[in-house]
């Protein structure tokens, strides 16, 4: 059922002496500055005893919003203020339990918080974090309002580890989890842009055993990763992908574009090379027409997973 959202903690104002990040594909621009530690307790646990009972998917079907603050042009988190999202989400969730009232639905929102670059940067490594006010400003409302929080890395030339284990603070977190997006994930001698990212199956487990331990460590419940996929590329030796006991993994077909060309995608992608659990994303501004929600629900396997850029 929707509901009045409380206020974000405090509002992201943009100050014009912080470093300055540009968007990849789109060159929009957002802050990125480091601000005070992340001091907020976490959130009571859920003893690992009962942790296999914590599993999000089990019972829900899971509809984020996806974006980076500030910045309208990498998706609709980013183009209104945190409430705002969230009331237009609960609207957007009305949809799909209208369309499918046996599986409730949970909401919440996906946040870059690393953001591929088209230029090297000071490591040369085509990457920008989020900022930690950023961070805990979207970590605290998620969870006084008692809803998801993805935190997507686009890791640009990072390892993966490298770059999502500098989120544990925050993933640490009962209600965060991780999403991975190997489109902007290259080595050495590939370009940016003009390259196709990918993740190796090990680096997929590596991701899962991580995030098991991360729950195991700060007793809190299982943790859901999410791998991006839109061409058979970008996910290595995807058959020796297997599921984790302690930690859900959603594949998301990640492409836009027309229902059919999307059908044909997820059809590759998910129903040709299932592993755990399903997941689509579709792009308010790019696909044309936009699926309903019961068109989505009707694909087969029906999506465990829906995001909204």
């Amino acid at each position: 059922m929707a509901h009045s959202p409380k206020p974000a903690a405090s509002r992201f104002s943009p100050d014009p002496r912080l470093t300055r990040r540009r968007a990849l594909t789109l060159g929009a621009m957002g802050a990125a500055a480091a601000v005070g530690p992340f001091g907020r307790p976490l959130l009571p646990a859920v003893a690992q005893d009962d942790a296999a009972a914590g599993s999000l998917f089990l019972e829900n079907r899971v509809l984020l919003y996806y974006g980076f603050p500030g910045n309208g042009n990498m998706g609709i988190l980013g183009e209104y203020e945190p409430a705002q999202v969230l009331e237009l989400l609960e609207q957007e969730a009305e949809n799909y339990r209208a369309a499918d009232p046996s599986r409730p639905v949970k909401v919440g929102f996906e946040m870059i918080a690393s953001v591929a670059q088209g230029s090297p940067g000071p490591d040369n490594l085509y990457i920008a974090d989020a900022s930690r006010e950023l961070l805990d400003t979207y970590t605290q409302f998620t969870a006084d309002n008692d809803i998801l929080l993805f935190f997507d890395v686009q890791m640009g030339f990072k390892e993966p580890f490298d770059d999502y284990s500098g989120l544990e603070e925050w993933i640490a977190q009962p209600h965060a989890h991780l999403a991975i997006d190997p489109e902007f994930h290259l080595r050495e001698g590939e370009v940016m842009l003009e390259y196709i990212g990918q993740v190796t199956a090990a680096e997929v487990t590596e991701a899962q055993n991580w995030l098991v331990e991360l729950a195991a460590e700060y007793n809190v419940p299982p943790k859901t990763l999410i791998v991006h996929q839109f061409d058979i590329t970008m996910i290595e030796q995807k058959d020796e992908i297997q599921p984790v006991p302690g930690v859900d993994l959603v594949i998301d077909m990640d492409g836009f574009g027309p229902p059919d060309l999307k059908r044909g995608t997820y059809d590759v992608v998910i129903t040709q090379a299932p592993i755990e659990y399903n997941g689509i994303k579709l792009f308010y501004g790019q696909d044309d027409p936009l699926m309903a929600a019961e068109e989505v629900l009707a694909l087969d396997p029906s999506p465990d997973l829906i995001i909204y850029q």
